[in-house]
C-alpha cells in the first residue's frame, strides 16, 4: 500500500487505533524521548505517537513530530501493505525462486530483477508536494558561487522560512552534543558510475545551516565521499525526511552496493516512486517527501568532530571527525510531519525495522545457505552483537561453514556472536537458545575465536573498526566432530498426553 505522505501514514495509522495523540506542548529537548521510550518499551511496542505541538527552546513548531511508527510487528506489516512481515517475505522469496541463482552475485542480480518485475524503476517527474515551500540559502561568503537560474523559486516561499535551527529536531540523550536528525534519508551518488546509494546516517545539528555526517567508514556513502576527497570536488549531498514509510525502512535494508533501495521501497510499496531534482544540485528526491534538505560537503574543509549521540548500543558513542554538511535550500509540504525515532537501551523502534529486514531477506541468505531454517537477531544484541541462526545439520562442521558464511555477507561483517543451533530450536525465543547455548556445548570444542571489521559504533572494541568474533555450534554433535558418545533425546511428553490433559483442563 502506498503512502502519499507521512502524514497520510499517520492518519492510517490512526484510523487502525495505532496512534496515539499528545496534544499539550512537549520539548524536543529530552521530553519527546522520555515519552517515546516509555511508550517503545511496553509489550509489543506499544503505539506510535504524533505530538501536535513540540517545542523548541519553549516556542511551538508549527510541525508536528510522529515517532515509534514503525514500533511493532503490526505496525511494520501495515507499512508493507501486508497481513504480516513474514507473508511480505514470503511474497519476495517466491519470486527470488523462479530461478535459482548458481552464485551469490547472480543471486544479488536476481534480486534487482525481482523488484523490478513488481514496479517500474523510479520515474522523474517535474515537481511535487516537497516543493509546496522552498527557500533557498546563500552559499557562505568564502565560497559563494551563483545558484542555476530558476525564476520562479520564490513562488511558494515561507515569510520566515525553516532553517535547521526552527525544525523540530530532538535532542534526545542528556549527554548529546546537540539535537539529532534521527530518521534522516541520505541520499548521496558514485561520482564515477553515478549509481546512487539511500543510507540513513545520523545528522547533528551544529547551527542554522551545517551539521555532520555520520556515516561510518565501511558504509556506501562514505565510500561515494572518499572518491570525492580524492579529487577535490563539492559533493553533493540531499536529505528527506518522510514520504512513505517505506523509505527509511529501504534506507536501513542490507542491499547491496549498487542496487538501488528506490527499487526495495517500490517494491513493498506496490508503487513506482516519483523523484523530483532538487533546487540547488542534480540528485533526486522522493517528490511526496515531508522535508528536504540539500546541501553538500566540500573536501577542502576539515572534518569536524561529531557527537556524543546516545546510541542504539545502549551506550553513548563519543566524539569522533566526521565531514561537514552545508545546507544550501530547505523544501517542504505545506502539511508536512516531522518524523523522528530515538535509539537507547532496547527494545527500540529500531528492533522492529531490523528484525524485518532479517525477515525480507532471508530468502537471500537461504539461496547461498539452503540448510539456514531461519535467523534471530535478539533485541538485546542491539544487531550486531548477536545472530542466532537455525539449521538443518546433515554434516561435521557445517554450523562452523554458517558462521564463515554469514561473516562474509554484507553487514553480517560486523556481527560479534554467532549461535548456530537445529532446525528445531526457535530462534525468536530466547531463553530456548540459551538453553540450548548452555545445554549442547563444550566450551573449548564448539567455540571459534576469529578477527574482522567490527561496528563503529562498537565502544569495547580495541580500536575502532576492528575487533574479535566468536561463534558457537549449539547444535546436535556428530560422530565426525569428534563426538564419541550417544547424543541424549530431549524431555518430551507423550502428545496423546497432552492432548488429553488440555481436554481435561482447559485454558
Amino acid at each position: 500500500m502506498a503512502f502519499e505522505s507521512f502524514g497520510d501514514w499517520v492518519q492510517h495509522l490512526e484510523q487502525a487505533g495505532e496512534l496515539r495523540r499528545i496534544s499539550q506542548p512537549v520539548a524536543t529537548e529530552l521530553e519527546i524521548t522520555e515519552i517515546a521510550d516509555r511508550e517503545m518499551k511496553r509489550p509489543g511496542g506499544g503505539q506510535a505517537l504524533l505530538f501536535e505541538k513540540p517545542t523548541i527552546r519553549g516556542v511551538v513548531s508549527p510541525f508536528p513530530v510522529a515517532i515509534n511508527t514503525l514500533g511493532s510487528w503490526k505496525r511494520m506489516a501495515m507499512s508493507m501493505g501486508g497481513e504480516t512481515v513474514d507473508a511480505v517475505a514470503k511474497e519476495l522469496g517466491t519470486l527470488m525462486k523462479a530461478k535459482p541463482p548458481s552464485s551469490f552475485r547472480e543471486a544479488i542480480k536476481l534480486l534487482g530483477t525481482a523488484l523490478e518485475l513488481r514496479h517500474a524503476r523510479p520515474t522523474v517527474v517535474r515537481t511535487g508536494p516537497c516543493k509546496d515551500v522552498i527557500h533557498r540559502y546563500d552559499a557562505p561568503a568564502s565560497r559563494r558561487e551563483p545558484w542555476p537560474d530558476a525564476p520562479d523559486w520564490r513562488k511558494g516561499t515561507d515569510p520566515f522560512p525553516p532553517t535547521l535551527a526552527n525544525l523540530p529536531i530532538l535532542k534526545c540523550w542528556p549527554l548529546d552534543g546537540g539535537r539529532f536528525v534521527t530518521l534522516p534519508c541520505v541520499v548521496t551518488q558514485d561520482p564515477d558510475t553515478g549509481d546512487r546509494n539511500l543510507g540513513m546516517y545520523r545528522i547533528q545539528v551544529y547551527d542554522d545551516r551545517s551539521t555532520g555526517v555520520h556515516w561510518q567508514l565501511q558504509k556506501v556513502a562514505a565510500r561515494h565521499g572518499r572518491r570525492y576527497y580524492e579529487t577535490g570536488r563539492r559533493m553533493p549531498v540531499a536529505i528527506f525526511l518522510g514520504g512513505d514509510p517505506m523509505f527509511p525502512f529501504a534506507a536501513t535494508a542490507p542491499l547491496p552496493d549498487g542496487l538501488d533501495e528506490f527499487l526495495l521501497a517500490g517494491y513493498l510499496r506496490r508503487k513506482s516512486i516519483e523523484l523530483v531534482k532538487c533546487e540547488t544540485n542534480d540528485l533526486q528526491v522522493p517528490a511526496n517527501a515531508d522535508f528536504v534538505i540539500e546541501g553538500y560537503v566540500d573536501p577542502t574543509e576539515p572534518l569536524r568532530m561529531e557527537g556524543p549521540f546516545g546510541d542504539h548500543t545502549g551506550y553513548y558513542t563519543l566524539p569522533e571527525p566526521y565531514p561537514v554538511f552545508h545546507v544550501t535550500a530547505v523544501t517542504h509540504r505545506q502539511d508536512a510531519v516531522y518524523p523522528a525515532t530515538i535509539v537507547g537501551i532496547p527494545p527500540m523502534e529500531d528492533f522492529y525495522i531490523g528484525a524485518a529486514s532479517v525477515k525480507l531477506f532471508l530468502p537471500i541468505f537461504q539461496m547461498n545457505f539452503p540448510e539456514i531454517v531461519d535467523i534471530s537477531l535478539p533485541a538485546e544484541g542491539t544487531f550486531h552483537n548477536l545472530v542466532v541462526v537455525s539449521i538443518r545439520k546433515t554434516y561435521p562442521m557445517q554450523a562452523f561453514k554458517i558462521m564463515h558464511g554469514l561473516w562474509g555477507m554484507g553487514q553480517m561483517m560486523f556481527t560479534k556472536y554467532i549461535i548456530v543451533v537445529d532446525a528445531d530450536v526457535n530462534v525468536h525465543n530466547t531463553s530456548e537458545v540459551l538453553f540450548h547455548l548452555f545445554a549442547d556445548t563444550d566450551p573449548q570444542r564448539d567455540s571459534l575465536l576469529t578477527k574482522g571489521p567490527a561496528d563503529v559504533l562498537d565502544h569495547a572494541t580495541p580500536e575502532i573498526a576492528i575487533g574479535s568474533k566468536m561463534g558457537f555450534d549449539a547444535t546436535r554433535k556428530l560422530p565426525g566432530e569428534g563426538f564419541k558418545r550417544s547424543w541424549p533425546p530431549l524431555i518430551k511428553m507423550d502428545p496423546a498426553i497432552k492432548a488429553k490433559v488440555s481436554q481435561l483442563f482447559p485454558g
